[in-house]
């Protein structure tokens, strides 16, 4: 946590006051567009203010990475940053989706910056969301072959019902042809057994 001490004019100490912390700057300027992004790059669909302004998201931690990152905080590493945000106290609020929330970081309210401190932690504690991160990164490979793997199990699904539709087909004719052999068997002028073996 940054503080500085500010000082009247006539060389006499003022009341200290806390200064947000660069990071919580920088990313609270990445999602209110004070940095200028003015080159067309779709920041909105990569990081945005959730829809009541009371967290953010990042809709796309790749590009996330290749592009914000970069301008904003001088590296690509989106792990760091999810470290980063969980030493300020921030909690991943979704299951599906990367979205935080600090009770001191909403929109509209860059004044409580300055509310928001570090977290003391042990250095052993490693957040579960962070480490879904990592082992999202890690595993982009295997991710890839199971989706092959779906859509290789997807298309035999689908074989296998054009086969049992089929069968349907076959033993409703069957069906038809059995009834029409009753009929015969019912209503004919001849010995049901003769009009079974004609049938078939």
């Amino acid at each position: 946590m940054a503080e500085e001490l500010r000082h009247s004019p006539g060389g006499k100490s003022g009341t200290r006051t806390k200064s947000p912390a660069p990071f919580l700057l920088k990313t609270y300027d990445l999602l209110e567009g004070v940095i200028d992004t003015s080159n067309g790059d779709g920041g909105q669909r990569i990081v945005s203010w959730n829809a009541d302004g009371t967290g953010f998201v990042v809709w796309s931690p790749d590009e996330f990475s290749e592009i914000m990152l970069p301008r904003y905080f001088k590296h690509n590493n989106f792990s760091s940053f999810v470290r980063q945000l969980n030493t300020y106290g921030f909690k991943k609020i979704a299951s599906k989706r990367w979205e935080f929330q600090h009770d001191k970081f909403q929109r509209g309210c860059r004044d409580m910056l300055a509310e928001i401190t570090r977290k003391k932690c042990e250095p052993s504690i490693f957040p579960p969301f962070l480490k879904a991160s990592k082992d999202n990164t890690a595993s982009s490979a295997d991710q890839k072959s199971n989706c092959l793997s779906l859509m290789e199990e997807n298309e035999s699904l689908r074989r296998q019902n054009l086969d049992l539709q089929m069968q349907i087909s076959q033993l409703k004719a069957l069906e038809m042809k059995l009834m029409d052999c009753l009929n015969v068997s019912i209503h004919g002028h001849h010995h049901p057994h003769n009009k079974l073996r004609r049938l078939f």
